[in-house]
């Protein structure tokens, strides 16, 4: 879905295809069938946007097969779909059973993940509509917290200078210019936009004009951080916003109680880590998980923030909530104002098959229908900031 910023500009809007993870080539091209398609016709749209997420196996049979590019090109085209942006974020395994921690490997002082975001950039360069600007990529925010040495800090910031280079060379070649937002996640190195700030305008920093940073607001409220105080100061230290991803967090206001907890605990399920943070004297403390802040892992004196993607068109029942706030202020900022901060918004709402059973969709025509609601209200938001949507 494209839209009209009063400045004149293009924004795109797109919902990102982890949530239906396909680990092959084969499996990318039914899901354009299976679910991306069905997407845009509930939206009656001709043309719908996806964040392509293209695990490790995909990628290398893309990279070194050009019928098959030139195939997944054709099947864009004639399903009605385009892509300007990429989820570099899992490497590969999103749709194993357990997902957790293994969702951080290869960081980025490991040459497998320059290797494969260098590859994405490629094939993103020959997948983009012809009057598409430029590209996006998310990417690991460095590496999980754990044993991340200052060295090890160095190494991926110098991976990074490598990755610059390459997507120099890209845009030499093709014509086509790609750029790479740092996801900030709880539990990382860099898991606030302070710290991304600290990262990418300090003395090891890599080019600003390549290298900036993917805001998922799901990932900002969990942290407890303000978009009227985040955003504008990323703005203010020269860190470029590459891309949004529009999600919301799980919230509960009153933890301390038995039915808030009961309802909370549905949400603790084994595949995806939901790290769980709440406000102290001290100030932000955080679990790795959900289930750790329930067995005791967190006070229960104030409001707890989740890091669990749940779908932004259905409120949750009470006792629960979700951070929709923090996503609306979000995007009064980013492109509510004279000119967009960033031209690429991305639903990215992946858990839909790890919601509590009655939440969950019972079939691809109701999860379709969901995603389908998800734009919608993506949509409405982005016109009552005065864009227009475009055929």
């Amino acid at each position: 879905m494209r839209f009209r910023h009063p400045d004149g500009s293009t924004v795109h809007l797109a919902y990102c295809t982890n949530v239906h993870p396909a680990e092959d080539y084969d499996g990318v091209l039914a899901q354009l069938g299976d679910h991306a398609e069905p997407v845009r016709r509930r939206l009656g749209r001709d043309r719908l946007g996806i964040g392509l997420w293209l695990a490790r196996d995909a990628v290398r049979t893309l990279g070194s097969d050009p019928a098959a590019l030139r195939r997944l090109k054709r099947e864009l085209d004639d399903r009605g779909l385009e892509v300007v942006t990429l989820n570099g974020f899992p490497y590969q395994g999103f749709g194993e059973e357990v997902v957790k921690y293994r969702v951080y490997k290869p960081d980025w002082t490991e040459q497998p993940r320059l290797d494969h975001t260098a590859d994405l950039a490629r094939l993103l360069a020959a997948l983009l509509p012809d009057d598409a600007a430029e590209g996006t990529i998310s990417t690991l925010p460095l590496a999980w917290r754990t044993d991340f040495t200052t060295e090890q800090r160095k190494e991926a910031l110098a991976a990074l200078h490598t990755l610059a280079s390459r997507l120099e060379a890209i845009e030499e070649l093709t014509g086509r210019r790609i750029r790479i937002g740092l996801e900030p996640e709880p539990g990382c190195t860099i898991e606030t936009t302070a710290q991304v700030i600290e990262a990418l305008t300090g003395a090891d920093a890599p080019p600003a004009d390549r290298i900036g940073i993917c805001v998922d607001t799901c990932h900002l409220a969990t942290a407890f951080e303000d978009p009227d105080t985040a955003i504008p100061a990323l703005t203010a230290a020269g860190v470029a916003i590459v891309k949004t991803q529009l999600s919301a967090a799980l919230q509960a206001a009153d933890p301390h109680e038995a039915s808030v907890r009961t309802a909370l605990s549905a949400f603790a399920e084994p595949r995806f880590l939901h790290q769980t943070r709440t406000r102290a004297d001290e100030g932000v403390r955080g679990t790795d998980d959900l289930d750790e802040a329930l067995a005791g892992g967190l006070p229960t004196a104030g409001e707890w923030r989740s890091h669990f993607h749940v779908p932004l068109h259905a409120p949750l029942e009470p006792p629960l909530a979700a951070t929709t706030d923090v996503l609306k202020s979000a995007l009064t900022h980013l492109v509510g104002g004279p000119a967009p901060l960033t031209h690429h918004l991305e639903v990215e709402t992946y858990t839909w098959h790890a919601l509590p059973a009655h939440l969950r969709p019972r079939s691809r025509a109701q999860l379709a229908d969901g995603i389908a609601a998800e734009l919608a209200l993506a949509r409405d938001l982005l016109t009552e900031l005065g864009l227009k949507e475009l055929p």
